[in-house]
């Protein structure tokens, strides 16, 4: 698995700036000392043209970055104080993320070590952001024909808005954002598929909303996923407003990534934010995904003539613990019976399950379970008393507030 960084391209910061620049240099470190990756597996990746930034960015905007022509408001925006060396590691960064695609698409999953820039816009940075690197990398791929549609699956606390408008009027891009409603930006971008989450989100209510959002990502028929995998999320970030512990961080990038490759889908990762009040742990979580990416996609290629992996024999994350405590028993088991139609490979429904939400995403995920009762058929509500209101239930956490329709706006613009 190529991992590529750029973190001895250091971006000179003055003291006290709550940036963790130093959490890069700690990651490569932690996973060469893992013993999972050897010398060969690390790589300085090629720095972003000109020619593959303005895919992405107006030129305008490049050269003033590259003159250090910023004015204040646009230097404050991006929180970085300008610099050659902010210039370069920025073109690093962008190549790094073009790089793993690349590599994705002949070996399956990639990673950059950095990256995930999605505040910055096509005129703008924003957000410790100056290029955006996924809208960089999956613009340049159209253009050399690598891949005909690309999926951006952005699990980072804060919503991708630069990356949605960059690629609004892609529909060969499909942008996908589950974040924080009340985080940063406060002024929402629309992306062809949006997440909002309240504030206090934990591993349940964030894997359910994940879950069922991956649905139509994969519907939309990628050749390629970028995923940003964000540590913000942690329960312990201090940017974040969420509460994922690491267990549940780790069952978001089992969740993703196991998808893409029981799909056969080529994943290029890349790191995005984190700001722990420990930064230990967001290295941590940061080297978890690598770690995760590494035994699902390593132990066999993404080629049609290797099968999708199994499920892990012994259950790791809350999610499979659930998974494993709902199926259905298997032929040795009482209650086994002839195979069923919600079964993998011939086990049995029978026994009623008290998770019904739980088996029904595991049910997506390709495992075991029983399948849920017959609803009993409802009962018709009387209607309210006049001058009385009925209460409102209650907001799903995870609501899906934007799925945009391309075709279907083309489509009425067309009609006279």
């Amino acid at each position: 698995m190529k991992l590529f960084y750029a973190d001895h391209f250091v971006l000179p910061l003055p003291p006290g700036h709550r940036f963790p620049m130093e959490k890069y240099a700690r990651l490569r470190e932690r996973l060469a000392a893992s013993g999972h990756f050897g010398a060969n597996d690390f790589h300085v990746p090629a720095a972003a043209s000109d020619t593959e930034i303005l895919r992405a960015h107006d030129a305008g905007y490049l050269q003033r970055i590259v003159r250090g022509t910023l004015d204040a408001h646009e230097a404050r925006r991006i929180g970085f104080p300008w610099s050659e060396a902010m210039v370069e590691r920025s073109r690093r960064s962008a190549g790094a993320t073009l790089a793993a695609c690349r590599a994705a698409l002949d070996s399956g999953c990639a990673a950059n070590l950095a990256g995930g820039t999605h505040h910055a816009f096509r005129d703008r940075g924003e957000g410790f952001c100056v290029f955006n690197d996924a809208a960089i990398a999956a613009l340049t791929l159209r253009a050399e024909g690598r891949v005909e549609r690309i999926a951006i699956i952005d699990c980072d606390v804060h919503q991708g808005n630069g990356t949605a408008a960059i690629l609004a009027k892609r529909p060969d891009c499909f942008t996908f954002s589950i974040h924080g409603a009340r985080n940063y930006p406060f002024e929402k971008e629309t992306s062809d598929l949006d997440v909002e989450l309240p504030d206090g989100t934990g591993d349940v209510g964030y894997l359910d909303a994940l879950d069922e959002a991956l649905i139509p990502v994969f519907a939309s028929q990628p050749r390629l996923v970028i995923y940003l995998a964000g540590a913000d999320p942690f329960e312990d970030d201090r940017l974040g407003r969420l509460k994922l512990t690491k267990a549940g961080l780790a069952a978001r990038d089992e969740l993703v990534l196991s998808e893409c490759r029981r799909r056969n889908l080529p994943v290029a990762i890349a790191m995005a934010g984190g700001y722990a009040r420990q930064i230990d742990d967001t290295v941590s979580i940061h080297a978890a995904t690598i770690e995760t990416a590494r035994r699902v996609f390593t132990s066999a290629s993404t080629s049609p003539e290797n099968p999708p992996l199994p499920p892990p024999a012994t259950p790791r994350t809350p999610r499979e613990l659930a998974k494993q405590q709902h199926r259905a028993p298997t032929e040795t088991e009482p209650g086994a019976s002839a195979p069923g139609p919600f079964s993998r490979s011939g086990g049995a429904a029978g026994r009623k399950c008290r998770a019904l939400p739980v088996c029904a995403s595991a049910r997506r995920l390709g495992a075991n379970v029983c399948p849920p009762p017959p609803r009993a058929p409802r009962r018709p509500r009387p209607p309210a008393p006049p001058m009385q209101r009925t209460a409102r239930a209650p907001a799903r956490a995870g609501k899906i507030v934007h799925v945009r329709d391309r075709r279907a706006a083309a489509g009425r613009k067309a009609a006279p």
